[in-house]
């Protein structure tokens, strides 16, 4: 049995002339990645591998998520096959994972989330919003054999405001 939690970063803010890679969270998205991670607490999931894209706000989110669950940074590895928005990278990036990991947590952009829980989940889903979180369990004990799930979970922040 494996599972991914998926989760979106944070909303990011516009106000600053610079590279995509570099955009920081907005005063919003750093107050909803605070609100979701200390809901997601209540349920214990205790990965066994953390896996970031290397853009700012997903990093920044991932680092509040990791804070507020007193997640060990050694878990923590940063990716840039997840700085991905279509989801074929992050998907090849999956099934190529270490079989030893069975609870995997992913920070990430959509379209490549949304695209990502709809096809590998069976809850449909037009969008997963920033900060949102997506769990999804898989009967497999290789990651090469990554095939559809199921959603256990999906947390949205504006179901908690």
């Amino acid at each position: 049995m494996k599972t991914i939690v998926f989760i979106r970063h944070a909303k990011s803010s516009w106000e600053h002339n610079i590279t995509d890679l570099q955009r920081p969270l907005s005063k919003k998205g750093i107050s909803d990645a605070n609100l979701l991670s200390e809901i997601f607490k209540d349920y214990n999931f205790q990965p066994d591998v953390i896996f970031s894209s290397p853009a700012l706000r997903a990093s920044s989110t991932c680092e509040i998520f990791m804070r507020n669950l007193n997640s060990p940074k050694s878990l923590l590895f940063i990716d840039e096959q997840i700085y991905d928005f279509g989801g074929n990278r992050v998907l090849r990036f999956l099934k190529h994972m270490d079989d030893a990991f069975n609870e995997v947590m992913i920070f990430g952009h959509n379209h490549a989330f949304t695209e990502l829980t709809n096809s590998l989940g069976d809850k449909p889903l037009d969008n997963l919003p920033t900060s949102g979180i997506a769990m999804i369990q898989f009967d497999i004990d290789q990651w090469k054999d990554l095939k559809k799930g199921t959603t256990k979970m999906i947390l949205k922040p504006k179901d908690f405001r």
